[in-house]
């Protein structure tokens, strides 16, 4: 099993602003992807999914793509 990116290089907190990493998280459709897939532990994934919840409100990411 992997380890959680953010716990293993010690992230506190996932910054909004910083569309490279959001971007890495996105599927083809721009849609959050899981978990599993991602294998990001559950304390992050909340956090990077509110992170990219505020970047897409501010027009940062798309909400959809096509």
């Amino acid at each position: 099993m992997k380890q959680c990116q953010f716990c293993t290089n010690n992230t506190k907190d996932i910054d909004y602003k910083d569309t490279e990493i959001l971007k890495g998280y996105l599927d083809s459709h721009a849609r959050i992807t899981k978990h599993r897939r991602t294998s990001v532990c559950s304390r992050h994934q909340r956090k990077l999914s509110l992170a990219i919840k505020r970047a897409r409100f501010l027009a940062l990411l798309p909400f959809t793509i096509g």
